[in-house]
């Protein structure tokens, strides 16, 4: 399986509102519930409305559209890492799923599943 590196900076953060989100910008995840709006998106975008916020991650995509009926990929990836004490924060898309570890531990993160055979491009 290939997982792409993105050579982008992410932030996870906690947004009073939509209004200074740039729904333009080429990497926006945005989840919205009864209690709170989450944002994931490239550290020089962060909006100022933030009330909480994460900064210092990285990510990786699984390439490919992935099927709704494949079944455990974020789970093995996930198990990887945790077994490493490696931390996560997943994303996922209608497509695939985007897996974010922090800066200091990425190049780890990447050594490990590079050893469990999976391909980072």
């Amino acid at each position: 399986m290939e997982l792409k590196r993105i050579d982008t900076n992410f932030t996870v953060c906690k947004v009073a509102d939509l209004s200074q989100v740039n729904m333009e910008d080429e990497f926006v995840f945005v989840s919205k519930t009864d209690e709170e709006i989450s944002l994931v998106c490239a550290t020089s975008k962060t909006p100022s409305n933030t009330s909480e916020r994460s900064d210092g991650w990285k990510a990786v995509r699984i390439e490919g559209k992935l099927d709704f009926s494949l079944i455990g990929i974020l789970s093995k990836i996930s198990t990887v890492l945790a077994k490493n004490n490696i931390g996560i924060f997943a994303i996922s898309t209608y497509n695939t799923d985007y897996i974010l570890v922090k800066e200091a531990d990425f190049d780890y993160a990447l050594k490990v599943l590079e050893e469990k055979g999976y391909r980072i491009v």
